[in-house]
């Protein structure tokens, strides 16, 4: 049953059949009641006009044996009195029942009766008095052979000279029977022949809009068993959900393509960065090995160092592209710039600041890193000044380190930001490093919410711009 129902089209074509199956019998059921409610009442008027003849007639003290009584097939009469005894009946009639009295047949009266046929008539002008209320009962009938269901009205009249009256007059149920029959009949072969109509609609219906995702599932399969990332599932020339989700795998294939190219293209700069300083510092060994005289100390210290570094940088990459978050302390920079610039002692040019106390949140530890690979990068390229300035500029807090050197042409000034990537007059590792120090700075800046970017410096350098939210924007 699982397997029978694992799809969405079966499950679907379920549904909908479920849905109007019980549509359809709640719409039937209130059809039928409708009709047999409807064709009911016809019954009860035609019995109530058939009592109401009858009764008009006795309130004229009409004699029982000249009463005009309506066909017995057609509404079957029967007059009591008021001590339940028949006085008179449809002529055909043969059996009944749900009227209160059983009798067909009127008793023989044993003395005259004051308007029976046998005494002396009633006056003229006298009348009796017709009920406005008729009471209903369901009851059978058989005239003339032929028996039926019937509604049988009940009027009473009160008379002067016979007491009170009552007037049972039945209205035939055959046309509601059959109407009924009929309907039910009829919905019986009609409902399921919709019903399949329904499930095989629904099922074209469903393997025409699942179409595309089997499509779609198929390239997907095709993408996981070649590992071939520039592929891309087709997208229906539509504008529904299925259209919006090959787009959105497309769109998703492209993100993991460029991640995983960039990863490779990250693994592969990484290794060959790390070869370099790795076979200089074993050469170096090595030649200290077999000639102690010949040991360059301090070419090994500085490329174990380099090496040291270069490690550290890729292990911060690795931890920001796998989605670390920083942390909610705040920081105020003019501090912050005053503590780091303590710490350093190796720097080639002084540098000069110009701070005022802004505060924003987030990581010390990741904006130091970034603070540092600005001066480092100012300390390379600046002929004698580095320029470190803190500032607000409307609900952001700005953060400028500028230099004097050669500045950073304008078409160079984003892929600089990118991985391993060292201009031309910075190619050389001791002047240049690995190149990850400014796309670090970018990544720690976009983590934080903020920006990096690189202007040209009022005096000709180049000016790194940080950008980062104040304390109110963070928390908003």
């Amino acid at each position: 049953m699982r397997r029978l129902f694992g799809s969405v089209r079966a499950r679907a074509t379920l549904g909908a059949s479920l849905v109007v199956a019980l549509a359809l019998v709640a719409a039937g059921a209130a059809v039928l009641f409708s009709l047999r409610a409807n064709l009911t009442g016809q019954a009860d008027g035609r019995a109530n006009a058939a009592a109401r003849e009858v009764a008009s007639q006795l309130a004229a003290n009409r004699p029982y044996a000249d009463l005009d009584l309506p066909d017995g097939d057609e509404a079957p009469v029967q007059v009591v009195d008021e001590n339940g005894t028949l006085v008179a009946a449809s002529e055909d009639l043969e059996r009944i029942s749900g009227t209160g009295t059983d009798a067909v047949k009127p008793r023989p009266a044993t003395r005259p009766t004051q308007g029976d046929g046998d005494g002396e008539k009633p006056e003229p002008g006298e009348t009796g008095e017709i009920d406005d209320e008729a009471e209903y009962t369901d009851g059978s009938a058989t005239v003339d052979g032929e028996s039926g269901d019937y509604r049988f009205a009940a009027v009473e009249v009160s008379t002067q000279d016979r007491g009170d009256l009552t007037v049972h007059a039945g209205g035939s149920l055959a046309d509601e029977q059959s109407a009924v029959s009929t309907a039910l009949t009829s919905m019986l072969i009609g409902f399921p022949l919709l019903l399949g109509v329904v499930a095989g609609v629904t099922w074209l219906v469903t393997r025409r809009a699942l179409r595309p995702v089997a499509a779609i599932t198929a390239e997907m399969s095709a993408i996981t068993a070649s590992e071939d990332l520039a592929r891309r599932v087709p997208e229906p020339d539509t504008h529904d959900e299925i259209a919006r989700l090959a787009r959105t795998t497309n769109e998703t294939l492209t993100a993991l393509e460029t991640s995983v190219e960039r990863q490779r293209r990250f693994v592969a700069d990484a290794s060959h960065e790390l070869r370099s300083p790795i076979a200089s510092l074993r050469t170096q060994l090595e030649v200290g090995a077999a000639h102690p005289e010949l040991l360059d100390v301090d070419g090994a210290v500085e490329d174990t160092v380099r090496l040291q570094e270069l490690a550290a940088d890729l292990l911060l990459l690795a931890r920001l592209d796998a989605g670390e978050k920083p942390g909610g302390a705040r920081v105020d920079l003019a501090a912050f710039v005053r503590e780091e610039l303590s710490q350093r002692t190796r720097d080639r040019v002084d540098v000069h600041t110009d701070l005022r106390s802004v505060e924003v949140v987030g990581s010390r530890g990741q904006l130091a890193r970034v603070l540092g690979n600005l001066l480092n990068n100012a300390q390379r390229h600046a002929r004698s000044r580095v320029t470190v300035t803190t500032r607000t500029d409307g609900m952001w807090a700005v953060l400028e380190v500028s230099d004097d050197g050669s500045g950073v042409p304008p078409d160079e000034r984003e892929r600089i930001f990118e991985r391993f990537v060292r201009l031309d007059d910075a190619r050389t590792r001791d002047e240049g490093g690995a190149g990850l120090g400014l796309a670090i700075a970018r990544d720690v800046a976009a983590r934080h919410g903020g920006t990096l970017v690189v202007k040209e410096a009022p005096s000709g350098g180049a000016l790194f711009e940080l950008r980062l939210p104040g304390p109110q924007s963070s928390a908003e």
